[in-house]
């Protein structure tokens, strides 16, 4: 059978075997396994654990785990809702000054964990009653709130970025480097949003109540304590990075332990709560460890068969410039991230683009960044977008999922816009990574 039959044949299985609700990791294992038998026999069986080994061992991936954990131990210590109250309070008088710091409450929040799903969950329980309360406008402050969250995709020490610099053979110190000003555009393009917003109705963005509010700009910034004990742990974790004295994965452990010492120093450090942070981190990890042993000996196996030549050839055939090329990747990332987990397509297409990506003449660097771009516009995107699930699972009851959608719509216009810029002009991603030689 020829490579593209087996394509056809494992795409329609894989949709099959997820239109009956079976798990995703399930089902490209299953396939996986069921191809190596039907092309190599018992050997096959081989083949599908030399390749997860291959990936198992890398040593980047243990670096997940320790940040879930982290972000777990931030999420009951007390910090988040501290950070959100002194943000607030430094916003003083500005209309739509809350949702502002919303979003500057999230870029520390990521810097702090690099899980959108944490993220989004304490926003959705310390900010939206607070913007609901001041009578913010629905949907500007769902909207604001679930985009905001999603910017751990991007924001170092983003996970996203760690999976991907693992498979693409990339440095993560790099693609944590140029994750930067991209996550800086992002939120920027956010906050001129709602300013405008704010600014043509200002019923949309009351300014905040609390006296501390009112208060002469010094006196505001005398309440700033709560973001102290953050900046330390965002300083240790990646100051250790880019000053060279730990790995991406010793300065998880660093960030694991320091978030530990963090909830000690905050007399929120409790048995029950550290065991149901090792708990939530378990159940994720493991959860990612499942997506990742379908996903890798899927791609292993027709990697063998000669699935990722195949691919890639289909792409360099294609009569467009470069910048088409890079394009029609992109939309096809958007395009299985309707029907996909995320960590699914970075072994799925990570792969197959990455070698098309050097063969362009582009950095692959600048292409992982693109890529978080696109996970982070999956993460918001209907029928499936993560991030509106993990706000419904915490919002006020009359909030729908019908509502946190139509919110959305705005801000992953904000983000195609994003993408844009940075696919138009590769050195807002590149030029500190170049200024660190």
């Amino acid at each position: 059978m020829g490579i593209e039959y087996i394509t056809i044949a494992i795409v329609v299985s894989l949709f099959c075997l997820m239109a009956i609700g079976v798990p995703l990791g399930a089902s490209t294992l299953l396939i996986s396994v069921t191809t190596a038998y039907l092309a190599f026999g018992e050997n096959g069986f081989i083949l599908v654990s030399s390749a997860v080994g291959k990936v198992m061992y890398k040593h980047a991936l243990m670096a997940v785990p320790f940040f879930v954990f982290m972000a777990n131990v931030m999420e009951r210590s007390g910090v988040a809702k501290e950070l959100f109250n002194s943000m607030a309070i430094l916003g003083g008088q500005l209309r739509g000054g809350v949702a502002v710091q919303t979003v500057a409450v999230s870029i520390i929040l990521a810097a702090m964990s690099g899980v959108v799903g944490g993220e989004v969950v304490l926003l959705g329980v310390i900010a939206l009653p607070q913007l609901f309360r001041l009578k913010y406008d629905r949907k500007l402050a769902i909207g604001v709130l679930t985009s905001s969250g999603a910017l751990a995709t991007l924001i170092p020490p983003s996970i996203v970025l760690i999976v991907y610099g693992a498979e693409a053979n990339v440095s993560i110190k790099d693609l944590f480097t140029a994750g930067i000003l991209p996550g800086i555009l992002l939120a920027s393009l956010y906050i001129i949003y709602v300013l405008i917003r704010v600014r043509l109705n200002p019923s949309l963005g009351p300014v905040y109540d609390a006296p501390e509010a009112k208060l002469p700009f010094i006196q505001r910034v005398a309440h700033l304590k709560g973001l102290i004990l953050p900046f330390i742990l965002i300083f240790g974790v990646l100051g250790s990075i880019y000053a060279g004295i730990a790995t991406v994965t010793e300065s998880a452990a660093i960030g694991a332990v320091g978030s530990l010492i963090v909830a000690a120093a905050r007399r929120e450090l409790t048995f029950t709560g550290v065991r149901e942070a090792l708990w939530a981190t378990m159940l994720t990890a493991g959860a990612l460890i499942w997506l990742i042993v379908g996903a890798v000996s899927l791609v292993g196996i027709y990697n063998i068969l000669g699935g990722t030549r195949f691919l890639g050839g289909l792409l360099t055939a294609i009569e467009l410039p470069p910048i088409g090329i890079i394009i029609i990747m992109m939309l096809i990332i958007f395009c299985l991230g309707t029907f996909l987990e995320w960590i699914a397509i970075v072994f799925i297409t990570v792969p197959v683009f990455t070698p098309v990506v050097a063969q362009l003449g582009y950095d692959p660097v600048w292409f992982g960044i693109l890529f978080a771009m696109n996970i982070q516009i999956y993460m918001l995107s209907p029928p499936f977008g993560p991030a509106c699930f993990y706000l419904k699972s915490v919002a006020p009851k009359d909030v729908t999922l019908q509502e946190i959608f139509l919110s959305i719509l705005p801000f992953i216009g904000l983000q195609i816009i994003g993408l844009a810029l940075v696919m138009a002009f590769p050195q807002i991603a590149l030029f500190l990574v170049g200024l660190g030689g």
